[in-house]
This record gives structure tokens, sequence and C-alpha cells, in this order.
């Protein structure tokens, strides 16, 4: 009888409950959770996943604490908490669907988000009638018990595993002995060997065997085991397969004297299997496929110096005391206390909900938040976490489903890869045994571990991953892989214009109009001072007046205008139809038209200075994809932009958020969409969008609903990484060609009888190697192209070259 949670054999204890048996108490009662809360589902999923819970009591009773628990919390904000924990149990999609879906289990759970390979949870959760301890009793009354250690709180790397080289050690060890057991046998030694120390060397190897298989081997046993109760063949069961039956043949040799076994062919195929493996550890790590916040994300933000000037430094220079501006609609990057303005928090990128909170000088304010309403002044607490933003990247709460088919491929292969592996060695096998029964062994053993589809599982991620690494290297910062796998697959690309093509360092201003009084222009500044649009931030940049105070109401009304209040005046700038200006409007060049006290008094004249380079932009991406503009602003650029664009590219001017989401939206019926926007006004196209990327020049545009980041020097350098992703997909197809021709040489030695075991140990774990070195040769010599001037990088596509 096995438990149908767990899995675990029932033995006496069995329980039956609800015709089914359960291995104690524990499990039975998490069936029942699951079952009144409409979680059955879990069962479906993946028949005995589920892990007995342990009997905690008040051994979280600590997490009472709030010194103790704010040191776990990552948020804390209205009755909302948010809390990272780490679950070492979770290994299978059921754990996954169950964990996500806590909610159904306790009202005040709100979201839950899973990071498998991780192994932690991600919960979102309101704080009436529920708390942290609460959260953490629940988890472990389901199986799920949190690892809780606050003395490794707050470290960079965490805790370090070091199991794989306890179990390289015990593996390397035991083969050497093995292998020095086995030299009188290799050399046929008899007189005293023969009478005296045969079967004392032959048990010896046994018992050097033992923890091999059982210690250093298990994560494979462990893996084909849950592959097979899933109904799933994975990669690891052709290979536990192969090592059982090397040791049973091994161990049924020398119980009935039939020769000294294969100890030293499984000893070695096990060190080899971990040298390989720890190979693969090691170049994941080199790759840096953990990318921290430091490293992934261009933003800036306004810090303020002694004398109050106002300068802009990249997020990871701020430190604990400085003080920060955060202006309309920019995320707050670091937990801090309001120090001036109005807060008007949007926390929904942290918890999901949308309510906006109010707070006042002298309140806490976290990392993440959204500032709805005006410039804040805020001193920092702490400086901005590496990972923290990374997190908020990925949070479910805006995550879209852009589904890449390509990983999936991946997988489809590896299943049908270990599928023909099983038949090929059982085929082989039954011939052998009518043919030449003593050779029938070996040629099994043979096959399972020559041809193992470990190859083919490494090619993607190390390609996508070391491409990964290279784009960032060029200020080119993706979320994860599969933006790489989608930004392949892209045949139209739409830009927004203002911020994006165009930079606001290099624009010509001017102003015609009634000039404004010195109170005006106060009002006009700190109203621009709040706007975070690349139009107000130029505008601010070039008034003289450095008389700064707070306003008393701010707002912006997205694709239309600012509007900023103060002592009884009023001042709005926008379109013309925003501030009300009758009569028709010169609309040569963009323009921002100001209204002051319901006065209409003038427009700044702003002239575009587009991005160098971005004529050849245009060029090298037209000839592979259809290109398109959306602007926010009137068409007085039009046939300036007509002189730099490919014939027939659609322009569409006066577009507002909305418009720019539908038209994308639209164009999806079609074709693959890339878009390019400066991550303000274009937030919801680049979350439609198939690949959404958001240019970044020196402020801060963080979003999290873009797949990427550019820096805006290098967006001339679009098209390469069109065509380097592009270039990605064909190594990794390449890979799979090469791992193919590899598994059918070494097919016909091992079914033909040529191969021994201890060979093709030996080989299999350099066919996994030499993918990698070969994915990660091909994606290097790839990335030079990236280093070339624009010029000699079109000759070399003129000539054909890679």
């Amino acid at each position: 009888m096995t438990c149908y949670h767990c899995g675990d054999n029932c033995d006496s204890g069995r329980i039956s409950f609800d015709e089914k048996n359960f291995c104690c108490n524990g499990c039975k009662t998490v069936y029942e959770i699951f079952t009144t809360n409409g979680l059955s589902n879990f069962y479906e999923i993946e028949a005995r996943a589920g892990t007995t819970p342990n009997e905690v009591q008040k051994k979280y009773d600590f997490l009472d604490n709030k010194d103790i628990a704010s040191k776990l919390i990552e948020f804390d904000e209205e009755g909302v908490q948010v809390v990272n924990l780490s679950i070492p149990t979770i290994h299978c999609s059921s754990c996954i669907w169950v964990l996500e879906n806590l909610n159904r289990l306790h009202s005040s759970i709100s979201n839950s988000q899973v990071n498998f390979p991780k192994k932690t949870i991600r919960v979102t959760y309101k704080t009436d009638n529920f708390s942290l301890r609460t959260l953490v009793l629940l988890l472990s009354s389901i199986g799920y018990e949190p690892y809780i250690s606050l003395e490794e709180y707050g470290k960079k790397d965490g805790k370090v595993d070091r199991s794989l080289i306890y179990k390289l050690g015990v593996a390397g060890f035991t083969f050497g002995n093995v292998m020095l057991l086995s030299f009188p046998e290799y050399f046929e030694v008899e007189e005293f060997w023969l009478e005296q120390y045969k079967q004392v060397f032959r048990w010896l190897m046994f018992a050097f065997s033992l923890p091999v298989v059982f210690y250093a081997a298990q994560d494979y046993f462990v893996s084909a085991i849950k592959g097979l109760r899933s109904k799933l063949l994975n990669i690891d069961v052709p290979i536990a397969l192969g090592i059982l039956t090397l040791f049973l043949r091994s161990t049924i040799d020398i119980i009935f004297d039939l020769g000294s076994g294969f100890f030293d062919s499984l000893t070695g195929l096990v060190f080899f299997l971990l040298l390989g493996k720890y190979f693969q550890q090691k170049t994941y790590s080199f790759l840096s496929f953990e990318r921290d916040y430091k490293s992934y994300f261009p933003i800036a933000v306004t810090r303020l110096d002694a004398e109050r000037e106002e300068e802009n430094v990249q997020v990871y220079k701020i430190q604990q005391g400085d003080r920060i501006l955060i202006r309309n609609q920019e995320i707050i990057p670091v937990d801090c206390i309001l120090i001036k303005g109005t807060a008007e928090i949007d926390y929904s990128f942290v918890t999901g909900e949308s309510q906006a909170i109010f707070k006042n000088s002298g309140d806490k304010l976290f990392a993440g938040g959204k500032q709805l309403s005006g410039v804040l002044e805020v001193e920092v607490l702490k400086s901005v976490s590496q990972s923290y933003l990374t997190q908020l990247w990925g949070n479910s709460v805006f995550q879209k489903d852009k589904v890449s088919a390509f990983q999936s491929l991946t997988d489809s292969i590896g299943k049908r890869f270990t599928t023909a592996v099983l038949s090929i060695a059982i085929i082989s096998s039954i011939f052998w045994l009518f043919y030449m029964p003593s050779m029938a062994l070996n040629v099994f053993t043979a096959v399972l571990i020559i041809a193992c589809p470990c190859a083919i599982a490494l090619a993607a991620p190390f390609t996508l991953g070391n491409m990964l690494r290279i784009f960032g290297k060029h200020k080119f910062y993706l979320k994860n892989a599969n933006v790489i796998e989608r930004l392949a697959k892209v045949d139209t690309a739409i830009f927004d214009k203002t911020g994006t093509i165009t930079s606001s360092k290099k624009e010509t201003i001017t102003y015609e109009g009634v000039a404004l009084n010195n109170e005006e222009t106060k009002l006009l500044k700190t109203t621009l001072r709040a706007s975070n649009h690349p139009l107000s931030r130029s505008l601010y940049n070039i008034l003289k007046s450095n008389d700064i105070e707070t306003l008393d109401e701010f707002q912006e009304h997205t694709g239309m205008g600012i509007e900023g209040r103060m002592n009884g005046h009023s001042i709005k700038l926008g379109s013309a139809t925003y501030v009300g200006k009758d009569g028709t409007v010169s609309q040569e060049n963009t323009s921002v038209f100001i209204n002051a006290d319901e006065d209409y008094k003038g427009r700044f004249v702003f002239k575009n200075s587009y991005r160098e380079g971005v004529d050849v932009l245009f060029e090298e991406l037209g000839r592979s994809m259809e290109i398109g503009i959306l602007s926010g602003d009137n068409d007085g650029e039009r046939k300036r932009l007509q002189r730099k664009l490919p014939k027939k590219t659609a322009l569409l001017f006066d577009q507002k958020p909305k418009d720019k989401l539908d038209y994308i939206k639209q164009l999806q019926n079609r074709h693959s969409v890339l878009m390019v926007g400066d991550g303000l006004n274009d937030a919801g196209a680049l979350a439609q969008s198939d690949v959404g990327i958001s240019v970044s020049e020196d402020i801060n545009v963080f979003s999290p609903a873009c797949d990427g980041i550019l820096d805006a020097s290098k967006l001339t350098k679009l098209p390469i990484f069109v065509k380097l992703s592009q270039k990605s997909i064909q190594i990794i197809k390449m890979s799979f060609l090469l791992s193919l021709c590899y598994n059918l040489v070494g097919l016909y030695f091992a079914v033909t009888g040529q191969l021994q075991p201890v060979v093709a140990a030996i080989l299999m774990p350099l066919s996994s190697i030499s993918i990698v070195v070969f994915t990660t040769l091909m994606t290097n010599l790839l990335a030079r192209k990236l280093a070339k001037p624009n010029k000699e990088r079109r000759n070399d596509d003129d000539q054909g070259h890679i």
C-alpha cells in the first residue's frame, strides 16, 4: 500500500479515508484541506506528489516578534505585507500549482508566485487576522515548511550548496580505490590472488560501490522516479537504469563467483557524470545567469547634493542619507522617508492592489511604489537591493503570456530521444541474448550510457544564456532568455518618436507668445520639475529660474498635458486642445502650449534632434521587416521623418496610449511585433507587443511592462541585436545536429558490442562539455560583430559574413 498523497509505504500505520490510503494523519489532513478548498487537481497534475507535513506547533512563535518579522518582510504598508520564503520541498508541477493557489486556502492571501529554480515563494497577503507566522504554519500544514535562517538573512550569495562537491569527492575516491583493487583481475594474477584474496578484493569493491550508488548517484534515481510517477521519461531515466543494471549485475557476479563484475565501470560512470555536472554548474556560474540589479538596469535617479543642485546618478550609487527626487510616474527605487511633497503611491507593482496610498512628510515609503502626483523629495534609508527590482520586473502581476514554442520543442525532443534510447537498448539486448548472451548486458548498459539527451538539453540554456550576457555587456538588458527567442521571430518594428528616436540633449527650443512674469515662470518650472515626460524634462533644463517651491496640486493627463497649482494660481502645459487654444495652429514642429490662470500665453516650439544614425537604423531594419512610427505629437515632423524612413512606412501621429496599444494588437493578427518606446506613455503598447523594448537615456524609465531596456547610445545597434538573436536559434539547431551525429556514431559502437561501459561513461560527459564549448565559442564569435563600427558591420552583411 502506498500513500495517496506522498507515495510512501503505508506499512502498519495505514489510514483509510474517502476510499484512499494514507500513511499518516498529516497526509490525510492535507488531502482533506485540498479537496475541501477545490484543490484536488493537485493529484491530477502529478500523482503522489505531496510531502508529509511536519508538526511545527510552537516552532515559529518567534515570528510574532515584529522586529524579527520585519527582517523577513519585503513590504509592509496599509495592511498588506509581501514576503519571500525558501521552500526546499518544492519538487514538481503539482507543488507549483498548489503553492500558486494559496489564496484558495486562505482568503487573506491575495497572490503567491513560485520561483522553481530557486525553490522560493513570494506571497502577498492582508494582515487582517493573518500574519507571517500564520502563513508559515499554513505552508507547514500542507507539507511545504519554509526554511528560515535569520543568520543567513541579507547575505549576498546566501547558503552555498556543496552537496555536488561532496558527492564528486566520494565518487572520485571510490573510483580510484576500485580501479586499484581491479589490477589483479586486469593483469590476470594467479597464485596467491586466486587462492587467498580474490573474494576479499571483490567484496571490497562491492563495499566501495555502495556509497556511490546510494549517495553519489541518488539525484539520478530521485529524478527518474519522480519522472516515472508523473508518467514522463526524463533524461535521468536511462542514466538511473544503467547505474542500477551495472550494480545488480556486478553483485550477482561476485555472489555466484561468475566474475569480478563491473564495479570499476560503475564507479567510473558516476564519477564522470558528476564531473560533467560540476563543469556545467561552474560554466553556468561563469555566464552569470543570476543577474543582479546593478548589472542590468541603466536607470538613473535625481540626487540633490549639499548645495541642493540636481544631478543624475546611477541608482546603485545611492547611499543611505542621500536626498533624491521622485518625479511623477517614477518608481521609488529604495526604502526612504518622505521629506517634501504630496505622496500618492501606487504599490500595484508590488502587491497587485491598484488603490493609491497617500503619505505625509515623515512617513516611510517602500521601494517598488510609483509616485502618481507631482515630485517628492525623500531621504534614503538604505541602498537599493541588488535583486529587489529584478524581482519586481518579473512580478506576475503584470506578466503577459508571451509564450515561445521553442523551449517546448527542446523538451519534446528530449522526451522522444529518451524513448528511442530505451527502445534501442531493449531491442539490441534481446538480439544479443540470442546471438551471444554474454554480450547482452554490456550492450544494454553501453547504449543507456552513451546515448543520453543531456547535450540536447544543454544547447538552448547555454546559447541563450551566453547571448544574454553578451547583450548586457553592450547595454541591452533583457528580462530573460525567452525574450531572445521571441526577438528572433519579429517581422515588424514599431517606434515611438519623442524620447525614443529623438534626443532631448540636442533639441532647439524657442518660445512664441506673451512673456511670462516671474511668478508664472516659477510656477512653470515647478510644474515641469514634477513631470517625467521627455519634452517636460527638456524644457525644465533650459529655464533659468531656481525658485522651486512645493506645488499645492499636480496632475498629469497622459498623452495630453500637465497642470500645476500653487498659491491660488494655475498653469497648464500640453497640446493646443488641452490648454484651450482656439483657431488653427501651425504644426510644422512639435509644440508645447501654455495656459496661465486659464489665459493662453504662448507655446514652446521644439525642433527635434534625431539620434545620430537613426536613418541607418531604419535602413537596416527595413531590409528584413516592416517599420512603423507611433507618436503622441502632432504631424509637424511628418515630411522630415519620411526622408529618413523606408517608403510605405506607416506614420501615425496624435496617438494616445490606448491608440498605440490598439494598433499593436491589430498588427499582431498578421505579424510578430517589436515595440520600441521610452517606457512612459508606451507602457500599454510595450506590454501588448511580442517584444517590448524601453529606450533609456539619463532618466528613470524603469518599466516592468517591457521585456528589455536598451541604452539610448546603442539604439543604432538594434538591427544587429535582432540578427544575433536569429543566429542564436541557428546555433541551437546546429547543436541539435551535432548531438544527433555524436549519438548515432556512439550507438553504432554500443549496439555492435564494441564499446565498454567505462569508455561510454567517459564519452558521455565529454559530449555535454563539447556542446557547452561549441555554443560558447559560437556565441562569442557572433559577439565580435557588436564591437564593430556600423559601417564595417554593414560591409560584412553585404558580403554575407557572419
